[in-house]
């Protein structure tokens, strides 16, 4: 075929395939949507059995299986993989491996991570977490089960699959290899090294990850890593996210007698430790949802005139979320979501005391747990955050321990608090949003998804960025590519189609960028 000849099919298949002319997305991107058409029920058969292995951090057969899985993958694509472990061979390993380009200078780390979160599967809707299923749109839509449509058969973009880390995060291990596949396929020269890392205990705080990366630091070099993990925007436009909040967990326990009281004999006297904790929890937040804890906010890095401008270019969506949400208020004092996730927050990811429902018994309970969530911005910092709760506990007259009370203590002290720290836990982390490798990210999406893309200061979730910026010294940017509705770490986690198929594009795109 002619050059000339070549170009005019390039451009028909550009505007047809992508909707935007061929200057603006070059045949090499046009060549990857072709070949991810062509190839959707495999790719989409595959990603359904990585996701039927159970995956906690946890569980160290069932996390294990996972990372043979992937090695498995990797090495059906000529990636090299092997596991990485620290200093600790008993914690998840990480799936290593790399694609050389000759001559090349550069070097990109390509992360997701293949773990997830707990779940409860009497909660999921006519689905198990480990039993992928299709449905034709969201469960909230209406969507129904159906099989996986036979070769040759269309598969509806508005499709979702149903399953624990669909979206959260091994749709971005199979964004990431699917990519690989179509570039290779396509006969595609990336101009840097390539280089892929899977997490396996992100969901589980990466309590290893600085020891592990430390272990293998020569290995793990690279100009920039670059994070498959998170939403795309609420209104559906993609986004490259240039910095995460920090997170960590802490566990809140109050007590009461040292055993279970009938409420009839001792209600008004025995004091009620779920009472206690739900007026401790009051006194942590205001009406308009800011934190009450001195000094929660004193540290945090204002963001700068390029993020500020960012936020404001970022589509208008809080009414339509409150409508979806059914929300008549939200948190906040009037303040949009895209300013609120810039500030650290304080969650309750959940309290119990006794029982409720149909297990509910006429007694005062011994003990009340809360379980709180720290999210961090930049500037703050976590032991600093968890010292700042501990202290406003004090202050509403508990005595705090980070363990079980004696009896000596609950004859001395009133009223008693444990209060621990759970493993893991790190600080926010953001790169500049000028660097050369900060606008070469952006240029790749938009190359791909031309006027869609948005750059964004901080995502709202968490990831462990800090630890990778603190200990490699080097910047980090996150591409997510789940659907916003994902309900990930929820019950009834899902992808869309769509979501995926433009998530493998998109990891192409990067991967094929140049860096200066």
């Amino acid at each position: 075929m002619s050059l000339p000849t070549r170009v005019h099919v390039v451009a028909r298949l550009a505007t047809a395939l992508l909707g935007v002319p061929v200057s603006e997305v070059g045949a090499q991107q046009v060549d990857v949507r072709r070949f991810r058409v062509a190839h959707e029920h495999q790719i989409l058969g595959e990603f359904m059995r990585l996701l039927a292995n159970p995956n906690l951090a946890s569980d160290s057969a069932g996390i294990r299986r996972n990372a043979d899985a992937i090695v498995a993958m990797m090495e059906a694509r000529g990636l090299s993989p092997r596991l990485l472990y620290g200093s600790d061979s008993s914690a998840p390993p990480a799936v290593y491996g790399e694609w050389r380009a000759p001559g090349a200078n550069r070097t990109i780390m390509m992360y997701a991570h293949y773990d997830g979160q707990p779940t409860d599967s009497a909660k999921w809707t006519g689905s198990r977490p480990w039993v992928p299923i299709l449905r034709t749109a969201a469960l909230e839509r209406g969507g129904r089960e159906v099989a996986l449509p036979a070769p040759g058969e269309r598969l509806d973009s508005e499709m979702r699959v149903y399953a624990r880390s669909a979206s959260d995060d091994k749709g971005g291990v199979m964004a990431i290899l699917a990519a690989v596949q179509a570039l290779r396929a396509t006969g595609a020269r990336p101009s840097a090294h390539i280089k892929f890392f899977f997490e396996g205990e992100e969901e589980a705080g990466s309590p290893h990850l600085a020891d592990l990366l430390r272990r293998n630091q020569l290995l793990v070099a690279a100009d920039a890593w670059i994070i498959c993990d998170g939403p795309v925007h609420q209104s559906g436009r993609k986004q490259v996210v240039y910095g995460v909040r920090g997170d960590v967990n802490v566990d809140v326990t109050v007590y009461g007698a040292n055993r279970p009281l009938h409420s009839g004999h001792y209600g008004n006297w025995a004091p009620n430790p779920a009472l206690r904790l739900a007026r401790l929890l009051s006194s942590m937040k205001d009406e308009a949802g800011r934190v009450l804890i001195s000094g929660w906010y004193d540290d945090v890095v204002p963001l700068g005139a390029l993020e500020r401008r960012a936020i404001g270019d970022s589509p208008a969506f809080d009414d339509t979320l409150r409508t979806q949400l059914g929300i008549g208020r939200a948190e906040g004092g009037g303040q949009p979501l895209a300013d609120l996730i810039n500030l650290p927050s304080l969650n309750i990811n959940g309290m119990a005391s006794a029982e409720v429902g149909a297990g509910a018994r006429n007694v005062i309970p011994t003990t009340a747990t809360a379980t709180l969530d720290l999210r961090l911005v930049k500037g703050n910092d976590v032991a600093r955050q968890v010292s700042r709760l501990v202290r406003h506990i004090e202050r509403q007259g508990y005595h705090v321990i980070d363990r079980e009370p004696t009896d000596a203590e609950r004859s001395r002290h009133p009223m008693i608090a444990q209060v621990r720290r759970r493993g893991g836990g790190y600080n926010a982390e953001r790169t500049a949003m000028n660097l050369p490798v900060s606008r070469a990210v952006l240029s790749a999406i938009e190359s791909a998804f031309p006027r869609r893309t948005l750059a964004v200061p901080t995502l709202g979730g968490s990831l462990p960025l800090s630890i990778i910026g603190e200990t490699l010294s080097v910047p980090t940017i996150t591409v997510p590519i789940a659907n916003y509705d994902n309900n990930q770490h929820a019950e009834n986690e899902s992808i869309r189609l769509q979501n995926l198929w433009d998530g493998i594009e998109m990891m192409a795109a990067v991967m094929m960028m140049s860096l200066r």
